[in-house]
């Protein structure tokens, strides 16, 4: 009996150390595989480090879902430079705008108990605050569904944020746009209903809702409703951290890896995300729950009706209730970003299969999309998330010293714009700054005349020249038609 137990804790421990060599495996694939929008002919995947240096990025975390199960997490970099704290897989972001999802999850379940009903009036269930209609509304009522959906027409796309010390507005002062509020008032730029317009002024709206119905302060709400059955307890509002969580806040870091003036902005806006901390993997909880809950698999927050119910695009935007949503390949997909002060968030999930990721770093602006998306198609490759990542293939070639230095000088898109672009030559390689972008890009020529950036998505550009034979200013063709730069000096 003995030698029978010590054989099977033999064949378990063996199964055990082949399973953790292949998850180790596509861990180190994922780091050495990023990949953008274009890809050279016959050359290998970024390396994750590398980029995070191109990109000026501190410290970055990433859990991935595979088959509806967290396989892995891990963080790269630094929480804080100057006390040298790594980022960990319990070190706390800001996931901004990422925390409408939770929110429209919290306020679903007040439609599932009937206690709010998503296309009456808003003002119904509002009691501390009413929304003032006028007449650009045109006589017509805000729901929630339109607030969760981004179809409320309202005004406010996010929020800055405040310094330490600062005075702190209320969520009144917030609406009305008051004093120590520093956004404009939250009111209707266009009649309800009638387009997408992405409003972090109405997701506030929506959690005043939430905290008039319940009773309750709007994070204990959600603390109660989502965190505590996910088991998210790295997950907090700025007004609930502890003393012991506030010890793994990453520090914001602007584009060029310099701080922003403190550790961090302080949010009082809670319902928008802004005001969130939290882990990726504590997230990827969150995303777990809502692909078993499709599968009707588990449902400790919300039915399977009331899943696809919030998974509804409202528009040909993609824009559900707290997600969006878009085919790639064949399968389709919930995901949203989030940009606070110092930081970034992303994650995209499959409604079927159990697939998913979700990053976060202490950075802000220059790396918005491009990092995210070049770790979210790694692991679409890794882990087999079919027709996902098709990049256009170029081939690459090298330009003669004599034709790089013609291109180098000043352009500009229009005389009566002050926008322009820099091109020079650093380290034998040619450099593209435009002065709308925090950082140049390297410029890649795939004929003699003919670049492109791994950093603009899809577009043609195109050195031109006039009658005498002289390099005249480029061309950029769009899917919504071609214009010229003009070259200055």
């Amino acid at each position: 009996m003995k030698k029978f137990l010590l054989a099977a804790c033999m064949i378990s421990g063996a199964i055990s150390t082949a399973s953790s060599q292949r998850n180790n495996q596509k861990i180190k694939a994922v780091e050495n595989n990023l990949g953008g929008w274009v890809k050279i002919a016959d050359s290998a995947g970024w390396n994750i480090k590398n980029r995070m240096a191109y990109y000026h990025i501190n410290g970055l975390s990433i859990a991935v879902i595979d088959n509806y199960k967290i396989v892995w997490a891990k963080g790269y970099g630094w929480a804080d430079t100057m006390e040298k704290r790594p980022v960990t897989t319990s070190t706390l972001f800001q996931p901004a705008s990422v925390g409408k999802s939770i929110h429209a999850v919290a306020t679903m379940e007040l439609v599932q108990d009937r206690k709010l009903d998503l296309n009456l009036d808003i003002n119904d269930y509002l009691r501390s605050w009413k929304f003032p209609y006028d007449t650009i509304s045109h006589g017509k009522k805000i729901t929630t569904l339109e607030l969760l959906s981004h179809m409320a027409g309202l005004s406010v796309h996010g929020f800055d944020g405040y310094k330490w010390g600062a005075l702190l507005p209320n969520i009144e002062q917030i609406l009305n746009g008051k004093p120590p509020a520093n956004n404009e008032a939250v009111r209707s730029m266009f009649e309800p209903g009638k387009r997408f317009e992405y409003s972090g002024g109405g997701y506030t709206i929506s959690g005043l809702m939430d905290q008039d119905i319940t009773g309750q302060p709007y994070a204990a709400y959600v603390a109660r409703a989502v965190f505590k059955p996910l088991g998210m307890t790295h997950t907090f509002y700025q007004s609930e951290l502890t003393e012991k969580e506030a010890q793994n806040l990453a520090t914001a870091y602007r584009y060029d890896q310099q701080a922003i003036g403190c550790k961090y902005h302080i949010y009082p806006e809670e319902a928008c995300g802004a005001a969130l901390w939290s882990t990726p993997t504590d997230m990827a909880k969150f995303l777990v729950e809502l692909q078993l809950s499709l599968k009707n698999k588990s449902n400790k927050i919300l039915t399977t009706n009331s899943v696809e119910q919030m998974f509804t695009p409202q528009s040909k935007e993609g824009n559900a209730l707290g997600f969006f949503i878009e085919k790639k390949g064949d399968e389709t997909y919930f995901h949203h970003d989030g940009l606070n002060e110092g930081f970034i968030a992303d994650y995209t999930a499959s409604l079927r299969g159990g697939k998913g990721v979700i990053i976060m770093a202490n950075t802000d602006l220059a790396a918005y999309i491009d990092i995210t998306e070049e770790i979210t198609n790694s692991v679409a490759t890794v882990y087999g998330w079919k027709g996902f990542y098709t990049p256009v293939v170029k081939h690459e070639v090298n330009v003669a010293d004599r034709l790089l230095k013609t291109y180098t000088g000043r352009y500009k898109f229009s005389d009566g714009n002050d926008q322009h672009v820099d091109i020079y030559l650093r380290d034998g390689k040619l450099w593209f700054h435009d002065s709308s972008s925090p950082t140049p890009w390297l410029v890649h020529f795939s004929s003699d005349t003919d670049f492109f950036f791994y950093e603009v998505l899809f577009n043609i550009h195109s050195f031109s020249k006039n009658a005498s034979g002289k390099i005249d200013g480029f061309m950029i063709k769009a899917s919504d038609g071609e214009f010229k730069v003009k070259k200055v000096n």
